[in-house]
């Protein structure tokens, strides 16, 4: 199956206790991971990470179900696909 360039944006509430989980997560699939940054908005507690994949479509729905599957985890993701137009 064919890999394309996606992003993951997530933001985590919560993020003391929720934070040790979705580290573990992105620990499991840290091989896609081409790039991360996260951002501790600790006024808020709240966490915000990018993430941008390599990933085919299977990858990328599993991560994200993964992700989802935490209570308090918003995640959006896009895949980029060369010339694709929108």
């Amino acid at each position: 199956m064919e890999k394309h360039i996606c992003i993951i944006g997530i933001i985590v509430n919560q993020r003391l206790e929720n934070a040790p989980k979705v580290q573990q997560i992105l620990t499991k699939y840290g091989s896609l991971i081409l790039l991360r940054s996260g951002i501790p908005y600790s006024k808020c507690n709240q966490g915000i990470i990018n993430l941008t994949l390599e990933a085919d479509p299977v990858e990328l729905d599993k991560i994200t179900k993964e992700l989802n599957s935490i209570e308090d985890i918003t995640v959006e993701s896009m895949t980029l696909v060369p010339g694709k137009t929108l």
